[in-house]
């Protein structure tokens, strides 16, 4: 018997290895275990993970965490969730739509919240993005963004009337901003260009197969395709076609004209304010899915030197706007 004990004790720690875990020691001390699923490193989802602790560090409350990276794997948000099961997690978080769904699946009796999840009732984690539940056990933060205003703004500024779109056919929220990016299109009279990729390593040749067809690019918040952003960069910086990305996090350095979107730092501080409330008392599904609209919470940016460049001038208006101009190779944040 000593024997198997010694044996699941090592595979418990490969396993944490593998998943690319972080897990704190074990402390039985009335603190709060919260399990955190994320579904693969990138800067938009470490910025959310990162608000969640420092606004938790914040409220004095005893927090332990069980830090873990599913790397974009499905069988592995599967497994992340049956080890946060194993060890009687207090509270789990999904950063991201796999790993929220794999951990709503397994947790019914147990706060589930959700983050960066584009469309939760979509995804069946809430019947209703706008109305609360008090039976349920889920609740989050959606990281919805105004797709139609991305294009319109792409395509106002660059005159662009093809819209060229990389997205991950096998992620939910994925294939909801492909088909939202799709409907904007048709709405203000462009033609849409979509090709799907599998993972982040087929981004670079998904976006070659259509760069010449296309205009302009446009990427949502699609965490595969945005976790390879550099190389749909360099593709378009090669071929003098502009860029917006839906996700400013993760742009710094990159030729990308064009960025608005979430601070994602931001839902990680509201993610851990639901987080507080629950644990002061609050049931998770009164709290329901918060979409952030302070305009505090976005960030526009625009790479002036690529603009030049490309020969694009960007309106005085639009400039006003902005929070970030990068502009002879200096940022400068408003």
């Amino acid at each position: 018997m000593k024997k198997l004990t010694a044996i699941l004790i090592v595979l418990i720690a490969s396993f944490s290895l593998a998943a690319g875990g972080a897990k704190e020691a074990a402390a039985d001390d009335g603190s709060t275990l919260i399990g955190v699923s994320k579904l693969l490193s990138h800067a938009a989802l470490d910025a959310v993970e990162q608000g969640m602790q420092d606004y938790l560090a914040t409220t004095g409350l005893s927090v332990r965490y069980d830090f873990q990276n599913a790397n974009g794997d499905i069988s592995t948000a599967a497994s992340i969730s049956q080890l946060f099961d194993d060890e009687d997690c207090d509270i789990v978080v999904g950063i991201g739509t796999a790993t929220a769904q794999s951990l709503a699946n397994t947790f019914t009796d147990r706060p589930v919240l959700f983050a960066a999840v584009t469309d939760p009732a979509d995804a069946g984690l809430v019947a209703d993005n706008f109305t609360a539940d008090p039976e349920s056990n889920i609740c989050g933060v959606s990281d919805m963004t105004p797709v139609e205003d991305q294009i319109r703004l792409l395509s106002d500024i660059t005159g662009a009337k093809v819209i060229g779109n990389v997205y991950s056919s096998g992620e939910q929220n994925g294939v909801v901003l492909m088909e939202m990016a799709k409907a904007a299109c048709e709405k203000l009279g462009l033609e849409f260009v979509p090709v799907a990729v599998a993972n982040s390593s087929e981004v670079m040749m998904a976006t070659q197969s259509i760069i010449d067809r296309v205009d302009a690019v446009y990427i949502a918040t699609d965490n595969n395709v945005i976790s390879a952003i550099s190389a749909v960069d360099d593709v378009c910086s090669s071929a003098g076609k502009p860029l917006l990305a839906a996700d400013p996090s993760g742009i710094d350095g990159l030729d990308c004209m064009i960025a608005w979107g979430f601070n994602y730092y931001a839902i990680g501080v509201a993610l851990g304010e639901q987080i507080e409330a629950i644990i002061n008392g609050t049931v998770p599904g009164t709290l329901g899915t918060e979409i952030l609209s302070d305009l505090d919470d976005f960030e526009l940016w625009f790479n002036l030197d690529t603009a030049a460049e490309l020969g694009i001038e960007i309106p005085q208006d639009y400039l006003d706007m902005a929070q970030v101009i990068i502009q002879d190779g200096v940022k400068t944040e408003r």
